[in-house]
């Protein structure tokens, strides 16, 4: 059976902490930024960690992603 190939959209969109966690960045920040209070655009700015049942479907997707 051949190898599994790296899903590369998603080789770019998360990265693996120390702990072996999957880091995200959040949704809606591209713009519209007047609509957001200054509140929301802070809590936007930080990463967030992949869900669990998330994180088993994109496992998956990261067969050899080491960083």
């Amino acid at each position: 059976m051949p190898k599994m190939k790296t899903h590369k959209g998603a080789a770019k969109r998360f990265r693996k902490t120390g702990t072996g966690k999957l880091k995200r960045a959040r949704a809606f920040t591209s713009h519209l930024f007047a609509n957001k209070s200054t509140k929301a655009k802070r809590k936007l700015r930080k990463a967030k960690i992949v869900t669990s049942g998330d994180f088993k479907r994109i496992r998956t997707l990261l067969t050899y992603k080491k960083k």
